[in-house]
C-alpha cells in the first residue's frame, strides 16, 4: 500500500523559506514521477514541481528560480526547499507519485498522479 506523508508547512512571512519534506512507503516502480502540488481556497490543485528516479525535474512557471525539488532515495523522501516565498503560495501542499512509462516525461497535470498525500498547510503573511 502507498502511503504518502507530508511534512514542514507552517507560517511565514513574506521573502521567507520553507522545507517541505514528503516520506514514502509501499511504492516499488523502477521509474517514477514524484511531485508538489497546491491548492489554495478556491481554486483548483495544481503542480508546483516535479521530478524523476533520474532526478530530472520539471517546475511550473510560479516556482523556477524560488522553489528546489529534490530526494534522497535512501530515505525515500521527497523535498521542496521554497525560498522567497509569497502570500500567494499560501495553500496547501500535497505530495503525489506515480509510475512512469519509459517513453514519458513528468509532468505537473493533476490527473497524471494517482497516490495522494494528505497534505501540509503552508501560510505566507505579508
Amino acid at each position: 500500500q502507498v502511503q504518502l506523508v507530508e511534512s514542514g508547512g507552517g507560517s511565514v512571512q513574506s521573502g521567507g523559506s520553507l522545507r517541505l519534506s514528503c516520506a514514502a512507503s509501499g511504492f516499488t516502480s523502477a521509474m517514477y514521477c514524484m511531485g508538489w502540488f497546491r491548492q489554495a481556497p478556491g481554486k483548483e490543485r495544481g503542480g508546483v514541481a516535479v521530478i524523476d528516479e533520474k532526478s530530472r525535474t520539471r517546475y511550473a512557471d510560479s516556482a523556477k528560480g524560488r522553489f528546489t525539488i529534490s530526494q534522497d532515495n535512501a530515505k525515500n523522501t521527497l523535498y521542496l526547499q521554497m525560498n522567497s516565498l509569497k502570500p500567494e503560495d499560501t495553500a496547501m501542499y500535497y505530495c503525489a507519485t506515480a509510475r512512469r512509462s519509459w517513453w514519458a516525461s513528468c509532468t505537473t497535470t493533476t490527473s497524471d498522479y494517482n497516490y495522494w498525500g494528505q497534505g501540509t498547510q503552508v501560510t505566507v503573511s505579508s
